[in-house]
């Protein structure tokens, strides 16, 4: 069952293919891998508004809805959703591509994470004006 039957049409942030060594003896990808690729996908738009440095402060919530597989290209689409003094909120979309059958697309992950502005000292600052 696919949730969609092509790609979003939003700006991609980061793309990767998934490979032997990110999965178990089946061939499943490890949460924790997709976890971090998501954390750096959401990271893109944060680092960009903050103009500089941001630290992940919180994952809000996090949703995995179908499997991913060894060879699946995985596309991930991430939207700033607030942002505060010094924070920046990020809502995070995963879709694979399914090598195997290329008409599958499934939205396979969906989470929302929380980053920081920080200096050089790694202190929360204020995030610049949109000006």
């Amino acid at each position: 069952m696919t949730d969609h039957s092509s790609l979003p049409e939003k700006h991609v942030a980061l793309r990767v293919v998934p490979q032997p060594a990110d999965a178990n003896v089946h061939g499943d990808v490890f949460g924790g891998w997709i976890m971090a690729q998501v954390d750096i996908a959401g990271s893109i738009p944060a680092s960009r508004r903050a103009n500089g440095r941001v630290a992940t402060v919180a994952v809000n919530s996090f949703l995995f809805k179908h499997p991913v597989f060894v060879g699946d290209l995985l596309s991930f689409y991430a939207d700033i959703v607030k942002t505060g003094n010094t924070s920046i909120t990020v809502s995070v979309e995963v879709w694979a591509q399914r090598m195997n059958l290329a008409e599958e697309v499934v939205k396979v992950t969906e989470a929302t994470l929380t980053y920081v502005a920080t200096d050089r000292d790694r202190r929360p600052r204020v995030l610049p004006s949109l000006d």
